[in-house]
């Protein structure tokens, strides 16, 4: 049975957990070379995809223990085309990756899911441009056009929902989002917000939400925020107007360091994940939506541990 909004399990009562900052965690706790933070590339080898293969194991056990579900997002934020050029892929070698990292995550939930621990694959989708600012504008028609092809193979592939990750405007998330559509996938909408809560294209978190509803055919399953500490965005999503009830996950930075901050620092700044894991609760009780969590730049398996410790009972 194709796979819906309404029956993506996290939709319902169970808390689901996720990774943390991949590509973090392998620049600056494992010293890989990551070129363009492109984690995907690590596909190309069987040595790199045995890494890749560790990297998820402490957090499907963190899940395993606390009796959560677990999102299984691939490591393709940069697996579209300009990144993949960057790095010296063809296309036809770049779907080939992009494959390769949905028969990952498929031997991962065939090796650990069971009754008390329910997954869910995910195909990522990162923005054309930088993560942290617009510098690349598309059409909405202009992103579908640009994401489709990745979608596309997530969807032969057994991709249960698309996420698109890191959105810094909300054209190329409809484009993604109609995307999807075409396919028959559901897609959760993640937004990156800057110190001041309110998108890099000057959005407020509303109005993005409110524009992506209004131009995606179905509209995404849910929304989340991503690549922003809480103390970024909290003030924006504890107003109790009812655009946040389509809010269902928060995968945030370690750091408060702005976008800027991180963009020039030669360290990882891990934060404090007991003061995250605290930030999610609280937010948690706020929203009855929210039941998604992870972590983006900086969080590893300490951060996600602490989260399912704090939120795993409301």
């Amino acid at each position: 049975m194709a796979t819906t909004a309404s029956t993506l399990p996290q939709m319902g009562d169970t808390l689901f957990l996720s990774d943390g900052g991949i590509e973090t965690c392998l620049v600056f706790l494992d010293g890989i070379d990551l070129p363009y933070f492109a984690a995907f590339d690590l596909l190309k080898s069987p040595e790199g995809t045995a890494r890749l293969k560790a990297y998820y194991k402490p957090y499907i056990a963190i899940a395993d223990e606390a009796g959560t579900g677990f999102i299984l997002e691939a490591p393709t934020w940069r697996a579209s085309p300009d990144w993949a050029a960057k790095l010296g892929h063809t296309p036809a070698a770049l779907a080939e990756l992009n494959r390769r990292g949905m028969a990952l995550m498929a031997e991962l939930r065939d090796e650990h899911e069971s009754a008390t621990l329910p997954m869910v694959i995910s195909g990522c989708v990162g923005p054309r441009g930088d993560g942290y600012r617009p510098d690349f504008l598309m059409s909405a028609e202009e992103a579908r056009a640009y994401h489709g092809p990745q979608i596309e193979t997530y969807a032969r592939e057994g991709a249960q929902m698309i996420s698109a990750i890191t959105m810094t405007y909300p054209q190329e998330a409809i484009g993604i989002a109609n995307a999807a559509a075409q396919v028959g996938l559901p897609v959760a909408v993640s937004f990156t917000t800057e110190t001041n809560g309110l998108l890099p294209g000057g959005q407020t978190l509303k109005a993005a939400v409110e524009m992506v509803d209004a131009a995606s055919d179905p509209v995404p399953a849910y929304y989340m925020i991503n690549c922003a500490h809480p103390a970024h965005f909290e003030q924006a999503l504890m107003t109790g107007e009812p655009w946040l009830a389509r809010v269902g996950g928060i995968r945030a930075n370690a750091s408060m360091r702005s976008h800027e901050e991180l963009d020039n620092s030669s360290d990882l700044d891990a934060g404090d994940p007991d003061d995250l894991a605290r930030r999610y609760a609280a937010l948690r009780r706020s929203i009855p939506s929210l039941n998604v969590f992870g972590g983006c730049c900086g969080t590893d398996h300490r951060h996600i541990g602490a989260i399912s410790r704090a939120c795993a009972g409301r």
